[in-house]
Order: structure tokens, then C-alpha cells, then sequence
């Protein structure tokens, strides 16, 4: 199979060019080249997507049985790759996201829910996780834009959250980072809190055999559904350092102490309000029923906190407590 990826040099969409190889097919990275080469073995096109025209430019004439967008926040670079590519690519395949949804609150829902308006637009990146509402409009409007040019050849796949080697946002791995240093480590005390991840390299591998395979519609990109306490107690298993003590702070104290939620500086990863739990809760039976497998969140972990040994584990993060935050809230939550 010929495989374009758009994309190719970070995170999934490097994930995906090396399963692609790994599987034997003849694989095009097309990016900026700013944030790395392509895994060996794949061809390089250097492009900026955001010049019109630029990628059917750069890509001539050549046809692909397969392409794989992973394009984030720029609606039309989605559509300029339809008019690039569209009419000489056979199956298509766009990433979008869970945000795309409109009610975050609904436990079990399926991709039959209603989603945002979509947004047609590129706004600028810089919102691109501080309003995912945003951020959920304009992957509503590049999955109309792939729906109405490659409708009957299109894959959509709403990505929840991906964890492992390769993560950029510290999220996961802020866990497999902590837990692994041992010690008195801060945890919510959310009792019942869902929690469903999917390791990169099993979502890549599906995307390739969904290509493969010809598998169109519209499905969420992330595994079976779990609890935030059984997640946490995975990654202790595989990673955990001995006198490891995980101390439960409520809520109460977490804001108290201006902790922020899922994301961010003075953050703890993961966590989330009731009112966005449905992020973490999906029913993603036909997911799995479409043929993705997922290893065991242990190995995840052992992957993130590599991960994490390779950046630095006293780095400044994006998300997480630093160690000083950390002994705060723990002062607050002995004698609040």
C-alpha cells in the first residue's frame, strides 16, 4: 500500500508512519520539518500547509491508496489537501477529537451524539487547548469538509486521550513520572471518576489496518472504559517506586489550593468535573468491534515514563504539580 501521512515527524502521526513501515508499505511524510524528521525508511516532503496550493505542489502528480490527516486546527488545510490529494488518493483518513462533541457531560455516549457547530476557519493556534470548544468546532468543520469530498472512502476517527512514547503534552506522563519517584504523591479524591486512554502505537496500528482494509465511518479513537483510581493503580503496578503513597485530597482542598484540572501548569492531569466526565466515558463498542486492540495500561506506562527519562523528569512541564506545589497541597490537606 502507498501511504501519504501528513504529518509524520511527532506523536501520532509518526506513530502511524511507523506502523505503516513496520506493515510494509511504501510511506510519504509530508510536514514543515520543523519538529524532526520522518521514521526511517519514509519519504520526506518538506511543506508548509498553511501556502495554498503548496502540497499539490510538492506532491506532483503521484496517486496513494491511503491518506492519514492528522491536521489540528486549520480547516483549511484540510480542505487544501482534499484539493490536492481527493481525487487521487483512495482511502482517507482524518483525525479528528472527542472535543468535537457538544455535551461533555454525557456518560456512554456514542458517535451518534449531537457535535459543536462547526467552524470553517483557522483560528489561531494559540487557542488550541485553551478553548477546546474551539478547538472541537473547527474539527467539526474539517470533518465536513472530508465528508463531503471523500464521503464514501473516509474514515473519521475522534481521538481521545493518546498516551505513551512520544507524548508532548504531559499529561499520562506526568503520572508515570511521579508515581515512579515514590514518596507522598497527590491524587484526586473523585471517587467513581471514568477514565479511558489508548496507547499511541495501538491507535496507529488500527488507523493502517482500517487504510488496509478499507474501513469507512466515523469512530472514537480511544479504548475501553475505566475508572481514574484503577488507571492510577496500573501505572503504580508497572512503574511505582517503593514508599509510593498515594494520598487522596478532595476536591475542596485541590481548588482551594488553586489546582487546576486535566491539563496545564499547577495542574493534576486528568482529572476532571463531573460536568466534562463524558470525555472520559465513552461507548466505544464499535470501536472495538472495528478491530482496534489495546495493550495493557502497564506497558503504556513503562513506554511514558522512557518517554519522560528522555526529556528530563525535572523539566519544566505542561502539565502537573511541581514538587513545591505538590508539598503545598499536601500541607493544606494535613491540617485543613
Amino acid at each position: 500500500m502507498r501511504i501519504v501521512v501528513l504529518g509524520g515527524t511527532v506523536f501520532l502521526s509518526r506513530a502511524v508512519a511507523e506502523a505503516a513501515l513496520a506493515a510494509g508499505d511504501s510511506v510519504t511524510c509530508v510536514s514543515r520539518g520543523v519538529s524532526g524528521e520522518p521514521p526511517r525508511g519514509a519519504t520526506a516532503v518538506k511543506v508548509d500547509r498553511s501556502e495554498p496550493g503548496a502540497l499539490a505542489a510538492a506532491l506532483g502528480g503521484q496517486e496513494f491508496d491511503a491518506v492519514v490527516d492528522v491536521a489540528t486546527m486549520s480547516a483549511p488545510w484540510v480542505r487544501d489537501a482534499l484539493d490536492a490529494l481527493a481525487g487521487r488518493a483512495g482511502h482517507w483518513t482524518f483525525v479528528s477529537s472527542i472535543n468535537a462533541y457538544a455535551d461533555l457531560s454525557l456518560r456512554g455516549g456514542t458517535v451518534g451524539q449531537a457535535t459543536l457547530p462547526p467552524l470553517h476557519g483557522a483560528p489561531d493556534p494559540a487557542v488550541q487547548f485553551t478553548d477546546p470548544e474551539v478547538y472541537g468546532s473547527v474539527k467539526v468543520g474539517s470533518e465536513d469538509a472530508v465528508r463531503d469530498r471523500a464521503g464514501d472512502r473516509a474514515l473519521i476517527v475522534r481521538g481521545g486521550l493518546m498516551c505513551g512514547h512520544g507524548d508532548l503534552l504531559d499529561r499520562f506522563g506526568y503520572w508515570a513520572n511521579r508515581i515512579s519517584r515514590g514518596g507522598r504523591a497527590v491524587v484526586p479524591d473523585v471517587p467513581g471518576h471514568p477514565m479511558q486512554l489508548v496507547d499511541v502505537r495501538d491507535l496507529a496500528a488500527w488507523i493502517v489496518r482500517c487504510a488496509r482494509a478499507g474501513t469507512i465511518g466515523t469512530y472514537d479513537g480511544t479504548g475501553p472504559r475505566s475508572t481514574l483510581a484503577r488507571v492510577l493503580e496500573e501505572i503504580t503496578d508497572a512503574v511505582g517506586a517503593p514508599g509510593l503513597d498515594l494520598v487522596r485530597v478532595p476536591v475542596e482542598t485541590l481548588y482551594s489550593e488553586d489546582v487546576g484540572i486535566w491539563y496545564g501548569p499547577r495542574s493534576l492531569p486528568l482529572w476532571l468535573p463531573e460536568t466534562h466526565w463524558g470525555m472520559a466515558d465513552r461507548d466505544v463498542t464499535d470501536t472495538l468491534d472495528a478491530g482496534l486492540t489495546v495493550r495493557p495500561v502497564a506497558e503504556t506506562a513503562r513506554a511514558a515514563l522512557e518517554w519522560e527519562r528522555r526529556l528530563g523528569l525535572d523539566r519544566e512541564r505542561k502539565a502537573g504539580l511541581t514538587e513545591a506545589e505538590e508539598r503545598a497541597v499536601l500541607r493544606a490537606h494535613t491540617t485543613g
